[in-house]
């Protein structure tokens, strides 16, 4: 038999607010975390605005040594795993630690670290690269540096599906503890990659907006949409074995109900027209829950804010969803905080734990109105007050990936 799996911490590093606490009072305010971007001067870029973090001290989440160790990506990774577990209130002393595991992913890495010691190469010679750029910077680092810092022995792991890697991590380390192979799984997602690269790619890519006014920039399902905004961060949650979860007297958050996940196979960085792949993934995601339509009570959208994106996944709201679709309300997220990339689903997924706990489904700031097609209803001018049993997260990455994960309120039998 499988075994339930609930929520029991949560961490957040976001361009809101650099905790879960902050970040959550920033949604429900309806706050923008888009300006200008600091990183570097993006005056001659296509694009210069960005969702970046904000007041990030790492010395303030973990030992100086190991922060200098780790690239940006893994700083904030370790400090949304670190609160995640304090919030969890798991004392690792007590822990078999081989049962406890860490799938955290990014979809990028530290691009920021290859400019650095790229420039090191051509400016000073090949001998001048940082001995440590290699660890640094690849991707999987975020998973160990987590299973380094808090000792977690178990499964460790690194999914990397894009934009949707936190969503994806999270159905695995969720799938991992159902089958047994853990009790306790920290899962998520990571990102940092405003830097000169990532901007000027995603630009020739035509994906980001070309907006100048923050508070217009990133505007999912807006029929003046031009594409996402670039957002950094993390998001990690403690999942745990209920009955493991039920012995300590946690405090559960959430319970996970349900996971799909599908390629689209139809294109490198268009999601299928007709929405069939995504639309495959939350009637999965549903079916293992055991729901129909007519009991999910809101959805999570991925909404980049893109034009083909919006589009296509409102169509597979539809097709998965039938009528229902039209009486359920949609938002996103990156609305406020743009696009965490590989952290986008974990934080995505802490907004409807929240949510659910609350009664609470905030406002897609910035959009106004939609075109002909994009006719849900995305919460446009203000919050909703509502009673959420079953919420539904839904991430969509470049090569088709898709991901939904299925959520409901902690003792619905």
């Amino acid at each position: 038999m499988k075994r339930r799996v609930v929520i029991t911490g949560m961490g957040a590093v976001t361009p809101t607010g650099n905790s879960v606490k902050e970040f959550w009072e920033s949604v429900r305010a309806g706050r923008c975390g888009v300006s200008p971007i600091t990183r570097f001067d993006a005056s001659g870029y296509k694009c210069g605005l960005a969702a970046e973090v904000k007041n990030f001290d790492p010395k303030e989440r973990m030992d100086a040594k190991s922060a200098r160790r780790m690239g940006l990506f893994s700083q904030y990774a370790v400090a949304a795993a670190g609160e995640a577990l304090r919030d969890s209130g798991i004392n690792m002393e007590k822990e078999d630690p081989y049962r406890v595991g860490v799938i955290v992913g990014s979809g990028i890495g530290s691009l920021h670290r290859v400019e650095m010691e790229y420039s090191a190469i051509l400016e000073k010679g090949p001998g001048k690269v940082h001995p440590l750029m290699v660890p640094i910077m690849i991707a999987n680092m975020a998973s160990g540096n987590i299973a380094i810092q808090f000792g977690c022995k178990g499964k460790c792991t690194s999914v990397v599906t894009a934009c949707a890697t936190g969503t994806h991590s999270i159905g695995d380390a969720y799938r991992a503890i159902q089958w047994g192979d853990a009790d306790v799984m920290l899962a998520g997602g990571t990102e940092s990659a405003v830097c000169p690269t990532a901007i000027a790619g995603f630009s020739a890519l035509t994906a980001l907006t070309d907006s100048t006014d923050p508070a217009r920039a990133s505007i999912p399902f807006d029929k003046e949409r031009k594409g996402f905004v670039l957002g950094e961060g993390a998001g990690v949650v403690v999942l745990e074995e209920l009955e493991h979860a039920k012995r300590r007297d946690a405090h559960i958050l959430a319970e996970v109900a349900g996971y799909g996940a599908t390629c689209d196979a139809y294109h490198i960085t268009s999601p299928a027209p007709d929405g069939s792949g995504s639309a495959k993934a939350m009637t999965l995601a549903m079916k293992e829950a055991g729901i129909g339509p007519e009991e999910l009570d809101y959805i999570n959208a991925h909404g980049t804010g893109t034009r083909y994106n919006d589009l296509f996944e409102t169509r597979a709201i539809k097709l998965a969803l039938g009528e229902r679709a039209y009486r359920i309300p949609v938002n996103s997220t990156k609305s406020m905080v743009g696009h965490l990339l590989g952290a986008a689903g974990a934080v995505e997924l802490i907004t409807c734990v929240k949510e659910i706990q609350e009664g609470f489904i905030h406002q897609t700031i910035g959009t106004v109105s939609t075109d002909e097609e994009c006719e849900l209803d995305y919460v446009i001018g203000k919050p909703v007050e509502k009673n959420i049993d079953y919420a539904m997260s839904n991430s969509l990455g470049f090569g088709g990936h898709n991901a939904s994960l299925l959520i409901r309120s902690y003792g619905r039998e």
